[in-house]
């Protein structure tokens, strides 16, 4: 990467995370707090409280994307980066539930995803672009899981409106920072490899393998905020923490998840496969939810099921989109990744609300006999997923004068040694090639792509 590359990239992946802290920071103490404000006497309204955040992200992240091509892929950040500090402050403010929901739409309504992904892609360099995105993918990571930790500590000494006001102090800070840190691109256009493309999006919902990908982060994600509905109530009830002290569980049970995430990752990429590592990962997560419906009522049998927890979803936040890239049809990842974040955000929302009116009607066991039933229905429908192929995905330019015959290079290309998929746009100037992860004739192709230059 040049200078302009990595600072675009680092900076854009902080801007990312401090968004992103936003939301995760208030995840585990979010119930409890909620309960506390005028008319969350019902659990439900605590439940779309929590997830409405994800309804408005999903309904406007698409959109806004693809509204950044058109005004500028600035504009739509500083735009959805004030939305989220609105927002944030409107929370901070509340002092009923309705209040907290209204200030939660407005933050989900700043979804930035895609602007920021493609306003990435705008200042990398193809062969560079995958390490970039990389970068924005353990900034979320790693926001993740310190935000369990932050989240009740902070709680104690500020409370949680005080969390809401801070999210919205570091959005603002995240606009300065994209003002003052992001460089310019020197050219702003579509690319098929991180935005959705209207015209693909019916090959990308038809595709069965995808949308069992796409069911997937469904699931893991309804599943999650389920838990967070429920699981704050039964540490206080099972061993009398208050939500300041929470953070004593979940930095260890998070820690253990992301040591034996790696060498799982690892087993599954190096020796091709993945697939048994994801089924593997859906059946534990299926028996951690099986687990929590039926014993809740002890704490360590709590702790252990939330090590399972976070051993299977953090093996499967991690093979999720590494599957999506591989089974993606060269020429729409931007339209299959657009999907499967848009399926996440609706599972955000399904979730909450499900797990809100379950607890109010059903108590925690009927919160976690739904999740069971939402894992174990995922588990059953990716049995029957092919195995991915042992594939990476590979970007080089093409010459930004050559206007020769795109399907003949495709196939050229595709002819090569290693290279199992290829697809060369003129409007990106790209050719998009999936190869074989052991080896591939890179020199053949790098033959192929000098000569349109």
């Amino acid at each position: 990467m040049n200078a302009t590359e990595l600072r675009a990239s680092l900076g854009l992946a902080g801007i990312y995370a401090l968004r992103m802290l936003g939301m995760f920071l208030i995840l585990p103490v979010f119930a409890i707090y909620a309960k506390t404000l005028q008319g969350a006497d019902n659990h439900t309204l605590i439940g779309i409280a929590l997830g409405s955040y994800g309804l408005t992200q999903a309904i406007l992240q698409l959109p806004l994307g693809m509204l950044s091509d058109r005004i500028g892929r600035k504009k739509v950040i500083y735009g959805g980066l004030l939305l989220f500090a609105i927002g944030s402050f409107v929370a901070a403010g509340a002092h009923d539930i309705a209040t907290l929901t209204i200030g939660r739409v407005i933050q989900g309504a700043g979804a930035i995803s895609a602007a920021i992904t493609a306003l990435l892609a705008d200042l990398t360099r193809e062969e560079n672009r995958t390490k970039a995105m990389a970068m924005i993918g353990m900034s979320i990571g790693t926001t993740f899981a310190a935000s369990l930790v932050m989240g009740p500590l902070l709680a104690k000494y500020i409370g949680v409106n005080g969390i809401f006001a801070l999210t919205g102090f570091l959005s603002l800070a995240a606009l300065i920072g994209v003002w003052l840190i992001i460089p310019d691109p020197a050219q702003s256009r579509f690319h098929s490899d991180t935005e959705a493309n209207a015209k693909r999006l019916p090959a990308v919902m038809k595709d069965g393998q995808l949308l069992r990908l796409n069911y997937g982060i469904f699931a893991l994600h309804a599943a999650q905020m389920a838990m967070f509905v429920t699981v704050p109530f039964a540490l206080i009830k099972t061993a009398h923490l208050d939500k300041s002290q929470h953070w004593q569980v979940y930095l260890p049970v998070t820690v253990i998840g992301f040591i034996l995430m790696v060498p799982a990752i690892i087993y599954g990429e190096k020796k091709a496969r993945l697939k048994p590592v994801f089924i593997g990962a859906i059946a534990l997560m299926t028996a951690a939810q099986l687990g929590m419906a039926l014993a809740l009522d002890s704490f360590w049998q709590i702790v252990t099921w939330l090590s399972l927890y976070f051993i299977a979803f953090n093996i499967l936040e991690a093979t999720l989109p590494s599957l999506i890239s591989k089974i993606a049809p060269a020429d729409a990842k931007g339209t299959a990744i657009g999907v499967y974040n848009t399926s996440q955000s609706f599972g955000l929302f399904l979730g909450a609300a499900a797990g809100g009116w379950l607890y109010s009607h059903y108590g925690p066991a009927g919160v976690f006999g739904f999740t069971t039933l939402l894992m174990l229905s995922w588990l059953v429908w990716s049995l029957g997923m092919q195995p991915p192929k042992a594939v990476r995905s590979v970007m080089l330019h093409i010459g930004d004068t050559w206007q020769g015959d795109a399907e003949a290079l495709s196939r050229e290309l595709a002819g090569v040694a290693g290279v199992h998929e290829a697809s060369v746009l003129l409007a990106d100037r790209v050719a998009y090639l999936k190869v074989s992860q052991q080896q591939w004739d890179e020199a053949e192709v790098r033959r192929l792509i000098d000569a349109t230059f």
